[in-house]
């Protein structure tokens, strides 16, 4: 992916800033709840990743046709990273359900 290779492709593992960075995100969204639908705090954290995302990924380009060229690659490096992402969340998720109170 262009300029993206070793930079989006190899994610490092994440480490203890990782989780902290993660953490203050779903903070400030949790917050957020107070008064909006957790559905609408879904959808607009949904939007402001894909957003950074693209941010992210253009950013790391010099030519537009580069960019152009690699959006299916880039768009399914994104997808296959949330996808496993929300399986592996869902399935802790399942291993310790809790009936809502």
């Amino acid at each position: 992916m262009g300029d993206l290779e070793g930079n989006v492709n190899e994610p490092e593992p994440p480490d203890a800033k990782f989780w902290e960075l993660a953490d203050s995100f779903i903070s400030l969204a949790n917050k957020h709840t107070a008064q909006t639908p957790k559905s609408r705090v879904s959808a607009t954290l949904l939007y402001a990743a894909s957003r950074f995302n693209s941010f992210v990924a253009s950013s790391a380009y010099r030519a537009k046709a580069d960019l152009v060229a690699d959006r299916e690659k880039i768009v399914g490096y994104f997808v296959a990273q949330y996808e496993k992402m929300l399986r592996d969340n869902l399935a802790d998720h399942e291993e310790n359900f809790k009936p809502p109170t």
